[in-house]
Order: structure tokens, then C-alpha cells, then sequence
């Protein structure tokens, strides 16, 4: 099969790989569409020691079944496959799975390929007449409605107004997952002027270049992980109000430990999502309360390095760039 491979810090080259072994509890998925994610950027960019060269990366797919009874089943792919065994899989925190693994980290290669093999359990149905280009949406936005889940549980009092930073997949899907889960007061905050136009026009978002001074938020989510986005995240959550962190920008830096102490703000930090998160997510795509989901950029997987390129160097204006495979059954 033909597959996009990452040979070391900003190098991509598309290749022929030996197609997927397949175990018993597998299939193999002819992949259709696959997303590009910020933390395969950040693999790219020589910054992830969890993604060493060579490998496959993405792990935002859709695709088809390939043999078996399931032949030609349209699906979407929960990446994260865990034991199903221990106290966190077992009391439904399956992503906290201490024998975790994701596609697109050894030992499983990604899904920018024809083919991948995923456990059978970690298949979700797409019904006739949803496009797959949705479909492959439901691994980052169920990152941001996971996020807003553990985050409302967590909020006391009002609920009525949230701030997202960053408008890449994962804050849009973070707003949207917001509205779709009852708050609908809703700010992204996002500085790429092409971006935020895009999220305006194209998404039908309330988009700001920078939070307004002075205003506080029930919610703030932070999409992006960097030290000064956790700073604005400090200052902008209203007294008794959650942050709800899912970026993984960098690692140190940004909290005003002092004013989250004093106003007692909770910090949430959340990782991916439970195998529910993943199934709500899927079907608040499918039943159309996430919203038309028609702003992704679709591109050849051949051309794949190019657009890792254009992500790079902030050219692109779309939250998403979807690849897909010449051999993919489906393309839209």
C-alpha cells in the first residue's frame, strides 16, 4: 500500500509499505479520509519523543470495511484502543487505560495510508447519507466534547457563557460540542486573521482576535496548551468557574496559581475521550447537532507533505485538512 511516512523533523515521504497485519480481534479498514491533528504537527516538527521516525501518523480516519461479514461497511475509527480489563476501563475511563495505545504511535501505525487495522470493537457505524468527510471529524471533536462534558460536571452555578482558545479543529469542535451540550454563549479566540475569517463566514462562530479585557467566562477551554493561553484562561474564568485544558502546546508556564486558589477556579486537564465520549460524538454528527461540519479542506494523501508545509507556515485557512488516499472507495 501506499502510505505517507514521517522520515525525521519536517521530512514526509510517500511511499510503498507492506500492507497491515491483522490479528483475530481486527479488520482492515480501507481508509477514505484522514485528518491531519496538531499533535501529528507536533510529531512533524521533531517535538514528540512518543512518535519516533520512521512512522505512520494520523489517527482521525474514515473509511471502509475490507473482507470478512462486515465487507464494505462504512465506519469511523475510535483511534485509542485500550484493555478493557482495568478499574479505568472498567468504570467507563477507558482513555486513562494504563495499557493505552493510539494509532499513529509505536506499535500502531497511523491512519495517513491506504489501509489500517483496528480492533473491531473500535469501530463506529456511519448510517447511509453521512458523508465521510464527517465522519472523520468525530476523533477531534470528540476531543473538545469530552473536555465540555468533565468540565460542566465539574461547574456550579451559571453555565451560560464559554471562551475557546484557539480555532483549529479542536477549539471548534470544543464550541460546537458547548452548544450542542447546552451553553450557548460561545467565543473562540483565534489571532490567524484567515482562520478567523473562515470560522466566521464559513462556521458561523463568534471569533475574536483577543479575549475582551475585563470579561469573565462560566467556561474556558484551552484548545492550544501554551503558557500564554493558560495565562489568558487564568484571567478570563469567573470566580468559581472551570478551565477546562485539552492543548499540548508545552508543558510549563501560564497558571496564576494565585488567582485559581482565591476564586477557587477548577483546573480540568482531560486527554482524548472515553469510548462514550467517542459514540456521543458520533452521533451528535450523524443526527446533524453539531452543524452542517462542511468547513474541512480535502487534499490528495499523495500531496500530504505539502499541506503539513502549509499548516507550518499558517497559510492554511480551513480548522481541518482532510487527505485521502487514491485508492479510497469514498472521497467525500
Amino acid at each position: 500500500m501506499k502510505a505517507l511516512i514521517y522520515t525525521g523533523p519536517e521530512a514526509l515521504n510517500y511511499a510503498e509499505v507492506p500492507d497491515p497485519a491483522v490479528n483475530q480481534e481486527d479488520q482492515l479498514i480501507r481508509i477514505s479520509l484522514v485528518g491531519i491533528c496538531g499533535s501529528d504537527m507536533h510529531a512533524f516538527l521533531g517535538h514528540d519523543t512518543r512518535r519516533p521516525a520512521p512512522l505512520i501518523l494520523g489517527h482521525e480516519a474514515a473509511g471502509h470495511i475490507e473482507g470478512g461479514p462486515r465487507d464494505g461497511e462504512r465506519v469511523t475509527l475510535n483511534p485509542l484502543v485500550t484493555c478493557g480489563k482495568c478499574p479505568a476501563c472498567a468504570s467507563g475511563r477507558d482513555n486513562l487505560c494504563p495499557e493505552r495505545q493510539i494509532i499513529s504511535m509505536p506499535p500502531r501505525e497511523g491512519g495517513f495510508a491506504e489501509l489500517v487495522a483496528m480492533p473491531d470493537r473500535n469501530l463506529v457505524s456511519v448510517p447511509d447519507g453521512v458523508p465521510l468527510s464527517k465522519a472523520a471529524l468525530a476523533e477531534p471533536i470528540a476531543c473538545g466534547w469530552h473536555t465540555v462534558r468533565i468540565a460542566l460536571e465539574a461547574l456550579k452555578g451559571s453555565r451560560d457563557t464559554a471562551l475557546v482558545l484557539g480555532g483549529g479543529a479542536i477549539g471548534l469542535g470544543a464550541a460546537l460540542s458547548l452548544k450542542a451540550q447546552g451553553v450557548h454563549d460561545v467565543t473562540i479566540v483565534e489571532p490567524n486573521p484567515a482562520r478567523r475569517a473562515h470560522l466566521e463566514n464559513a462556521c458561523g462562530q463568534t471569533v475574536v482576535t483577543q479575549a475582551p479585557d475585563g470579561k469573565n467566562y462560566d467556561l474556558v477551554v484551552d484548545g492550544v496548551g501554551f503558557a500564554a493561553t493558560r495565562a489568558v484562561a487564568s484571567a478570563c474564568a469567573r470566580p468559581g468557574g472551570v478551565i477546562g485544558h485539552i492543548g499540548l502546546g508545552e508543558d510549563m508556564g501560564g497558571l496564576d496559581i494565585r488567582r485559581l486558589t482565591l476564586q477557587e477556579i477548577s483546573f480540568i486537564g482531560t486527554y482524548t475521550y472515553t469510548a462514550e465520549d467517542f459514540r456521543q460524538t458520533a452521533e451528535a454528527i450523524f443526527d446533524g447537532r453539531l452543524g452542517p461540519l462542511d468547513w474541512p479542506e480535502i487534499r490528495p494523501l499523495r500531496d500530504g507533505a505539502k499541506a503539513f508545509a502549509d499548516i507550518r507556515n499558517g497559510v492554511v485557512a480551513a480548522p481541518k485538512i482532510l487527505l485521502c488516499p487514491e485508492t479510497a472507495v469514498e472521497r467525500t
